[in-house]
């Protein structure tokens, strides 16, 4: 028998979503960079490790090695259930494993959290050289410098190239910056709903979402981690999600799924809500109690400084760098990263054909939930250059 609880029985979510020293470390295995990283703003980052998880085995080789690479509030879990550790299922289930277009007995699959992270990589809720958290006083960071610590593990791993680099939104900024900075390393590239370059209106998406955080008063300058229950900037994290969701959905299935219907038996004229709002109640509820605020912001900085072309003589120029056999496709219901932009990236990128489409109601978020038309691309690209 299922126990609902009442809003007042629900547990305060914790200061931070973080994965933190002490958790159960699931499936996540470790990688510690010997050296301070240098970064591109500009001083360096101590103390680098990146928390990873692989699946099938490297060939004796080391040419069959996948990289997937995540979006803003993923991490390294891309298959598998929710379990100690872990605590959401696998982000691109059914992408990976024996018998899938990432088939785990013949590639070996590779997936870290990215640096600025909080799911057990280096970021913001990680100590500092002086034993306290980092905090506000975190880094800036960028995409080049993500792919940097990226690198490490490569070579760690004994990878020198990658067969595949594959990632959407946030996860394809960084599979671009691996086949620009990179050439050499990256044999295949899929690019899914990303961007060359971040654009105004993307960057104007992103300033609300950190002003929200920023503006909760439990953020105090993002020093905030060792707070306790309840006492997180949770409500700046979960506006910023709200605003952020609206952005991933288009608004097509938002009115047909939802329309002007009341939640339940609440009115909205008497201060209930409309589904739309449950809706966006309850993802931002989630990721409260699953992600850190101060990694958002470190990320959602990141992103707004994406540009493949900066200091490389701009973004053509920058594009035909890339030598790996390209795939680049977009969803026709994104509003966030519209297919104009794949199309920029597909027409700059020497190995790459026509702009791929991805069909679904779903906007942005197509790219995560149409698995089989993704797993088609994959296949495609993964036969092409075997």
């Amino acid at each position: 028998m299922n126990t609902v609880l009442t809003p007042s029985e629900v547990p305060l979510p914790p200061a931070s979503g973080a994965w933190r020293e002490g958790d159960p470390p699931g499936r996540r295995q470790w990688y510690e960079r010997a050296t301070p990283l240098p970064l591109e703003a500009g001083g360096e980052l101590p103390g680098v490790r990146l928390a990873f998880e692989t699946w099938g085995r490297l060939a004796p080789d080391r040419s069959n090695a996948v990289l997937v690479l995540h979006a803003l509030t993923g991490d390294s879990h891309v298959v598998g259930p929710a379990e100690p550790g872990h605590p959401t299922p696998g982000w691109w289930d059914g992408l990976v494993g024996p018998g899938r277009a990432l088939d785990t007995g013949r590639w070996f699959v590779v997936a870290p959290n990215v640096l600025g992270g909080c799911q057990g990589s280096t970021g913001p809720v990680s100590l500092s050289p002086d034993g306290r958290r980092w905090g506000g006083g975190f880094p800036r960071l960028t995409q080049r410098d993500q792919v940097a610590a990226e690198a490490g593990l490569a070579d760690a791993l004994g990878i020198d190239r990658w067969a595949l680099v594959v990632g959407g939104s946030m996860g394809g900024m960084r599979a671009l910056e691996w086949a620009v900075s990179h050439p050499g390393r990256t044999r295949a590239l899929l690019l899914l709903a990303t961007a060359a370059a971040a654009s105004a209106e993307q960057i104007a998406w992103a300033s609300v979402q950190l002003h929200a955080i920023r503006g909760d008063p439990h953020w105090r300058g993002g020093d905030y981690h060792d707070a306790g229950p309840g006492r997180g900037p949770h409500a700046g994290l979960g506006l910023a999600r709200r605003l952020a969701h609206v952005t991933y959905r288009s608004e097509r299935e938002l009115q047909v799924r939802f329309g002007r219907a009341p939640q339940g038996t609440e009115d909205p004229w008497s201060g209930g809500r409309y589904q739309v709002e449950s809706y966006l109640d309850h993802h931002a509820a989630k990721l409260v109690r699953r992600f850190d605020a101060g990694s958002y912001v470190t990320l959602a900085e990141a992103m707004n400084s994406h540009d493949v072309g900066r200091g490389r003589g701009g973004t053509r120029a920058a594009l035909s760098r890339v030598t790996a056999r390209t795939l680049v496709a977009g969803v026709d219901s994104d509003r966030l990263y519209p297919l104009s932009q794949q199309a920029e990236l597909a027409a700059g990128i020497p190995a790459a054909d026509r702009v791929r489409v991805v069909e679904s109601p779903y906007g942005h978020d197509g790219f995560l939930i149409e698995v089989e038309q993704v797993a088609a691309l994959v296949s495609e690209l993964l036969g092409q250059t075997a």
